[in-house]
């Protein structure tokens, strides 16, 4: 009997290696055109805001060599699909780049087409221990009267609402963390 060699390798996680290439600034190399933290561009007019927070692990720790990858709306509610702003709406931040251990992002507050698609922005984590990233959104604390508009929000129960939504700390200031697991854990979403 002919033993059977093609097998499916299995699942793997990654890291801690993929960070250097995905996140170079926080090991100290200056790569020019890699997509960073800094998603403010020239010719975008909005209301500048930043977004940091830490990746949480099990025991409400911050890791400190996770990816988060940003992915948003201009002010007037485009994806980087339309013609006007093709190069804007997707960042990149690891968790390793200060001694605080924090993702951070300096962008413009996101804009929205419709009522049932309220201002957010689309957040990937790729984290040690993690086989397949994990998506899951940022929604801003002035919008939470209309929470149940979204389409997104009203599949949700309405006590996990707080859980996806960003806590003002200064004007202009937003703090996410994302609890990988616990009771406090991020709503992750299916996408």
């Amino acid at each position: 009997m002919k033993k059977n060699i093609l097998q499916q390798t299995a699942s793997q996680t990654v890291g801690p290696f993929f960070a250097f290439g995905l996140t170079p600034e926080q090991y100290g190399y200056d790569f020019p055109n890699v997509i960073g933290r800094n998603l403010r561009k020239d010719g975008v007019e909005g209301i500048p805001i930043s977004l940091v927070g830490q990746v949480l692990d099990g025991d409400n720790k911050p890791i400190n060599d996770a990816i988060i990858q940003l992915w948003q709306a201009d002010p007037d509610g485009n994806y980087a699909t339309s013609t006007k702003n093709e190069l804007f709406g997707f960042g990149r931040s690891g968790t390793g780049w200060n001694d605080q251990l924090t993702f951070s992002f300096d962008t413009y507050k996101p804009g929205s087409k419709s009522e049932g698609d309220l201002p957010h922005i689309n957040i990937t984590v790729f984290a040690r221990g993690i086989q397949n990233h994990l998506f899951t959104r940022v929604y801003f604390p002035e919008d939470k009267e209309f929470f149940y508009k979204d389409e997104v929000l009203s599949q949700l129960d309405k006590s996990l609402h707080h859980r996806l939504m960003a806590k003002m700390v200064a004007t202009g200031v937003y703090r996410f963390d994302i609890s990988l697991q616990g009771k406090n854990e991020t709503v992750f979403l299916d996408i």
